[in-house]
């Protein structure tokens, strides 16, 4: 993406000589928004140097004085010493942090605010009856979290362990999983070797994404589990490319009348699309149905039972779509939904599309999950639901 990031170079002393091992990347924490203002972007950008400054530094100055002459097949203790490296750092930090707390306060505090009681509740109306919705419907919208702050510099330790292993795989002539597992196992091979379901990022319409829709941060693709591990791959690989070559084909021209105006929808824009910091492309979609029925079309034109060899998964990312000011989830830009809402557009989502079989983050973490699934359940009888 053209963004500073991190590179770890790993040299060993063989035979008395110096020699280059391997390097390893790995991305920045930061998020790249594509609608932010300049001001946000400006203060974005300059973080992230100081991110990669701080880990560059580690990386040169501290880390190699505390790994070398270290074996590299010592993955443990090469791990150990990054820990209390990084512990040593965020101690440093929290004191750095508390002092600067310390001289900003005030002498006097002020007195604390009382709150405003709370509204009586909404009088019940003849005839009504009390359901699971109106249950949902009355939580309280808790407030936004603080965002966790991220130490500068703590990239640099994920790389460093990393490369490491690798360095160890290649001095061994393993490739590096096995190395990896044979760590798990006391070094000796496992038995029977098991990989991770695959699945990846196709594309992504989140908050981010230039278009209106702000539910779908990203479209998710899983193979089906009964394919290897390399057709899985292959599998994403082959959609993967189809997307990139729908996005790069220009729309067709819109029809004209006979007085010359445009027949076609007004304001509506062409479909592009640029990566994003997750791997896929960021697409500027305006309805929860465009992202899928691209899908469904890909899918077609390469004989892919959708709902069979392929299935779906969506991570809706539900506490950036917040509106605190109405309480209500912003699933597209002027369209907000409450709780209860949000359940019927979810499970309108399912029946129409039965091959989503997951949805990642669809409410803030603080509704209750058991209730939520018996409400869903409840509207949806016949679909195992899966809320991770």
């Amino acid at each position: 993406m053209g963004l500073p990031t991190l590179q770890v170079e790993i040299s060993c002393t063989i035979q008395n000589f110096p020699k280059y091992i391997c390097s390893v990347v790995i991305p920045a924490h930061f998020e790249v928004s594509e609608n932010a203002l300049p001001e946000v972007v400006d203060a974005e950008e300059a973080e992230r140097h100081q991110a990669v400054n701080a880990a560059l530094q580690w990386v040169n100055e501290s880390i190699t004085e505390e790994l070398w002459g270290l074996n590299p097949s010592n993955q443990a203790e090469v791990d150990h010493r990054l820990r209390i490296f990084f512990e040593n750092k965020v101690q440093e930090d929290k004191e750095r942090r508390e002092l600067e707390r310390s001289s900003e306060e005030p002498v006097h505090a002020p007195p604390p605010v009382i709150p405003p009681p709370p509204p009586p509740p909404p009088t019940k109306k003849k005839g009504q009856k009390q359901g699971r919705r109106d249950t949902l419907l009355e939580k309280p919208i808790i407030p936004p979290e603080p965002p966790e702050p991220v130490l500068h510099g703590s990239m640099a330790i994920g790389a460093v362990s990393l490369a490491v292993a690798k360095a160890s795989a290649r001095l061994g002539g393993t490739p590096l999983y096995m190395s990896m597992a044979s760590l798990k196992h006391g070094q000796e091979p496992p038995s029977m070797l098991t990989m991770p379901l695959v699945m990846g990022s196709v594309l992504s319409c989140g908050k981010s994404s230039p278009g209106k829709l702000n539910l779908m941060k990203e479209v998710i693709c899983i193979p089906h589990p009964g394919l290897t591990t390399k057709q899985g791959i292959d599998l994403l690989l082959e959609i993967q490319k189809q997307v990139n070559r729908v996005m790069e084909t220009p729309p067709p021209p819109k029809p004209e009348t006979k007085k010359g105006h445009d027949t076609g929808k007004r304001g509506q824009q062409p479909i592009t699309g640029k990566m994003s910091h997750l791997g896929c492309l960021t697409v500027n979609y305006d309805t929860l149905e465009q992202p899928l029925l691209l899908i469904q079309g890909i899918c077609s034109n390469l004989g892919i039972e959708l709902g069979m060899s392929l299935h779906l998964a969506i991570n809706c990312a539900a506490h950036e779509l917040m509106d605190y000011s109405k309480g209500k989830y912003e699933v597209m830009v002027g369209t907000h939904k409450n709780i209860a809402e949000m359940v019927d557009l979810y499970v309108d989502l399912i029946n129409k599309y039965p091959s989503i079989i997951a949805l990642i983050d669809p409410f803030r973490k603080e509704v209750s999950r058991v209730h939520l699934f018996c409400f869903i359940c409840d509207k949806v009888r016949s679909l195992t639901f899966h809320i991770l």
